[in-house]
């Protein structure tokens, strides 16, 4: 193709969007106040303030593994009590289960918790339950409840009806059917689900530590608020290995899940 042959009309498709994907971006910029230079800028205060905080404090390592185990445990137990309820949140929200009243009501309420973030459920309940452990399993509960409920209740109206026709055939009642015909269809998703909820309940949990929940959020926080830099970069240190450790134990038992899968 020569120069000649060149026509700015062969690319319209491309050029337009990205013109005006460009002009978007510049708006919201300017509303947001944001540009380059407090990029530039931001990036240097924000080496600086990583290299006052090395080296780590060693010495505060053993007082960081409580709260770390606290952390883990809050995200573990919502974890169980928010897929347990997330599933029979689902199963009321599922058209094929319910009628449409019910689920429409269910719906509703699960859509009203995931427009609340965690950090607003546990201030909430900060105000009814005061700070502490409590009040962070129960946000994060919630939590799963909205995220679960919603994913689970559309994989529940994907699945074969035929099994749940068969199981009615032979005279089984709502919940013989819902646990015999319904609940080992959704398991495999269920398990995935639940343990990448797991993973997000692990960063969770150290937020709402640092906002009153406890743990090793709390823990960085405090030394960040007292300017312990050093102790702060230790409870960093203990978060990246509990999260990085959630991630791989989270795909290993799904690996070994679809191994076993596999083999039958």
């Amino acid at each position: 193709m020569t120069i000649n042959d060149f026509s700015p009309k062969r690319y319209y498709k491309l050029v337009l969007p990205t013109a005006g994907l460009l002009a978007l971006i510049k708006l919201t910029a300017w509303v947001c106040g944001a540009g380059f230079e407090q990029l530039g800028k931001g990036l240097l205060q924000g080496i600086s303030f990583v290299k006052i905080m090395f080296p780590p404090d060693w010495s505060a390592f053993p007082d960081m593994l409580e709260p770390a185990l606290q952390s883990i445990a809050i995200a573990f137990i919502a974890t169980i009590l928010g897929t347990l309820l997330a599933v029979v949140f689902a199963i009321a929200a599922a058209s094929n289960l319910t009628n449409p009243i019910v689920r429409n009501i269910t719906r509703f309420l699960i859509g009203l918790e995931r427009s609340l973030p965690e950090i607003i459920i546990l201030l909430i309940l900060i105000a009814g339950y005061g700070l502490g452990v409590f009040s962070g399993i129960v946000a994060l509960s919630l939590g799963c409840v909205g995220m679960l409920g919603k994913l689970l209740g559309d994989i529940i109206e994907e699945i074969d009806y035929t099994m749940i026709e068969s199981v009615e055939a032979v005279g089984a009642d709502k919940l013989q059917v819902i646990w015999f015909a319904v609940i080992p269809q959704i398991v495999p998703n269920l398990v995935s689900l639940a343990l990448f909820r797991f993973e997000m309940n692990i960063r969770l949990s150290i937020i709402l530590g640092a906002v009153g929940a406890g743990g090793i959020g709390y823990e960085l926080d405090t030394a960040f608020g007292l300017l312990q830099f050093h102790r702060g970069l230790t409870a960093v240190l203990v978060i990246l290995v509990m999260v990085v450790g959630a991630e791989q134990l989270s795909q290993f038992i799904r690996n070994k899940i679809k191994l076993k899968g596999a083999l039958k």
